[in-house]
């Protein structure tokens, strides 16, 4: 036995926080509609469709935590037992979760790609911000082994449509959209940190940072920090955006690239 109490040599049991952590071709099955429908048992009027809905309704309510099939069952009136008869567990549920929300940002939009990628970036950014608010459990799983569904992949080439007017190289394409991706989900975890602090500690923002202002305000006096002390008193205002700032930084970052690549494109060709 190991310190977490697994066997050694045995893979840990996945906790439901990770996504591809549960049997993967089971996932692929139910994300593509290619498994074995259950039979007809005694509650018809369920599905796979209802029992995902209703995860994602109690993870939005109360966190990933909440999430278990005995929850479900009291949620959509039925047996736990029943729930396994569409889904293997929370690990594989957790795929099709993720592919449900990730679909959410195009499910409105029209095929047709945006004006240009400068349009495609901002709707990108907005949409993801958008949807971690509505979300805010999509910042506390590991998406680094996503299985992909067809929400996810009809996400990924409505992007990289809106993105193929850059000029870039396609390994640049997806580094791009990593690039974006990482900004709005930095910005989005830091709000919902400062959220969930308040909830568990009862002490508001600017309680938390009056406790401080003594002491901070002497350590500005004392000469140590000359370039703090000379900062403009709004320097930390909430008003600020900085996701409208960093997001415009970012698109002009990338047009200075799309700029340096057709000229070098234009010099080639003479």
């Amino acid at each position: 036995m190991t310190n977490d109490g697994t066997t050694a040599g045995a893979a840990p049991k996945a906790d439901g926080s990770a996504t591809g952590s549960g049997d993967i071709a089971r996932s692929l099955e139910l994300l593509w509609g290619t498994g074995e429908r259950p039979s007809r048992g005694p509650k018809p009027g369920l599905s796979l469709d209802r029992i995902v809905t209703a995860a994602v309704a109690v993870a939005d309510a109360e966190g990933l935590a909440a999430v278990s099939m005995r929850r479900l069952s009291t949620e959509l009136g039925t047996g736990t037992m029943s729930l396994y008869r569409y889904v293997p567990g929370k690990a594989e549920l957790l795929d099709l979760m993720l592919d449900r929300v990730q679909g959410e940002p195009f499910a409105a939009r029209p095929d047709e790609p945006p004006a240009d990628w400068r349009a495609a970036i901002d709707g990108m950014a907005r949409g993801h911000l958008d949807n971690l608010r509505r979300h805010p459990w999509l910042l506390k799983i590991n998406q680094a082994r996503t299985v992909l569904g067809p929400s996810a992949l009809r996400g990924l080439e409505l992007a990289l449509t809106g993105l193929r007017g850059m000029g870039l190289r396609d390994p640049e394409l997806i580094g791009v959209i990593i690039a974006v991706n990482s900004f709005v989900e930095g910005l989005a975890r830091t709000r919902a940190d400062e959220a969930e602090a308040v909830a568990q500690t009862g002490l508001s923002e600017e309680a938390f940072w009056d406790n401080q202002r003594p002491y901070l305000e002497r350590a500005m006096l004392s000469g140590a920090y000359p370039v703090m002390a000379t900062m403009a008193e709004d320097t930390f205002s909430s008003e600020f955006d900085h996701f409208e700032f960093g997001l415009q930084r970012l698109i002009a970052g990338f047009d200075a690239l799309v700029r340096e690549r057709e000229a070098e494109r234009a010099a080639s060709r003479t």
